[in-house]
């Protein structure tokens, strides 16, 4: 092919998307863009965050493991985005499977197993396919995860004034904690929830805009949180297919959800966080200790098909005079084998801020450097994404 693009994988069978991964090495400046382990009814909210990374990109959607949801999948991927291209595949190539595929939207087809010169054909009629003409992002909202690399670097604080600052903007704003026992996003809003996931998850059923908020505490400054029950003996039963079909309808209900995911990335709701996150922020000090388990974070994050461009290391309290017990901004960056997405320095304001149960950026006067750090951080984030790239604090 003669220009570079970008194949996106929708499969829960590793050894298709391994095929997929083989057969590319055999086409021309091409290669896997994002790789999707679930064909979900929510799968066109993480492609539509992902074209906007690759606009004339094309998606294969394996409709083997259950052609049903696959078939329901591709109908809702495509009522989304109607002009993207999509190429199915299963094992059979029945006229009713292929048909119905074909009436869905799907504009090609290749059997299963993949043999090379079948796949190399289908993209090859990609290639003569009519790319989408691209003029706006996507209406759909966004969802920012927090990931803290270990207890007391500042997650949920980077985390709810991310948020505050949205929220001072106009924007319609949700907070998710998904930190099962900390939950101290209310504490950073001086917030006192009656409601919690556990009630969404009763309600997800019938949930709307007006039952969710009447669930949520709403803030002075306009947006709406959620999280755990207040209880450490009692979790709730909020599980990750409930939080999936949760965040479908926050993603098209609100601008931006803020999730403090923690340090937990082992728990399966986090995990669906970072699943349908527009970015992903991995949250560390200049401490050994947190580098080191940003390294493991990196590498799981990696092997469960996340690509680095979705993964944004954010360094709080960052010093530039590190003493010996504290890493360099570049040997952070040459550890991590990844770029700094943002520094936010160091300050006591914070704490007094945390005593008042208010975000810091709530009051613009209190820590003026500190007030235009985080907002800066903000801007970069949620610039267009041909736009991100820039420098660290």
């Amino acid at each position: 092919m003669s220009t570079p693009f970008v194949l996106m994988v929708a499969s829960s069978d590793e050894h298709f998307r391994e095929m997929v991964r083989d057969n590319l090495l055999n086409v021309p400046n091409s290669k896997v863009g994002s790789e999707y382990q679930e064909v979900s009814g929510n799968l066109y909210v993480r492609v539509m965050q992902d074209i906007e990374r690759h606009p004339n990109s094309a998606v294969i959607v394996d409709l083997a493991g259950d052609t049903e949801a696959g078939l329901k999948s591709l109908e809702r991927l495509k009522q989304a985005v109607p002009d993207l291209y999509v190429i199915v595949s299963h094992y059979h190539a029945d006229g009713e499977t292929v048909i119905q595929a074909m009436r869905m939207g799907a504009n090609d087809f290749v059997l299963q197993p993949l043999r090379r010169t079948d796949f190399r054909d289908a993209m090859a009629r990609f290639e003569r396919a009519p790319k989408r003409i691209v003029t706006t992002e996507s209406k759909l909202g966004k969802v920012y995860t927090f990931l803290g690399t270990k207890g007391g670097v500042g997650t949920t604080t980077l985390a709810s004034n991310f948020a505050a600052v949205l929220a001072q903007r106009k924007q319609s704003v949700v907070t998710v904690d998904l930190d099962w026992t900390g939950n101290d996003m209310a504490v950073q809003f001086g917030a006192n929830p009656q409601s919690s996931l556990s009630d969404v998850a009763d309600n997800l059923a019938r949930l709307d805009q007006a039952l969710f908020e009447s669930l949520a505490v709403r803030d002075q400054l306009g947006l709406h949180m959620i999280g755990p029950s207040d209880s450490l003996e009692h979790r709730g039963y909020f599980t990750e297919p409930m939080f999936r079909d949760f965040s479908t309808f926050l993603i098209e209900k609100y601008d931006a959800t803020i999730v403090d995911g923690g340090k937990n990335l082992n728990d399966e709701v986090v995990a669906g966080a970072c699943q349908v996150s527009a970015m992903m922020f991995l949250v560390v000090t200049q401490e050994y200790a947190s580098i080191r388990n940003a390294q493991r974070y990196l590498a799981m994050l990696m092997r469960t098909g996340f690509s680095q461009d979705q993964i944004k290391v954010v360094v709080n309290r960052y010093q530039k005079k590190a003493g010996p017990n504290y890493a360099s901004l570049d040997q952070i960056k040459q550890t991590l084998n990844q770029p700094i997405f943002y520094g936010v320095p160091e300050s006591p304001e914070f704490l007094s801020a945390l005593n008042q149960a208010r975000p810091l950026v709530a009051n613009r006067q209190a820590a003026p450097e500190i007030d235009k750090a985080i907002r800066a951080m903000v801007d970069k984030a949620t610039k267009p994404l041909s736009a991100v790239e820039g420098k660290a604090a």
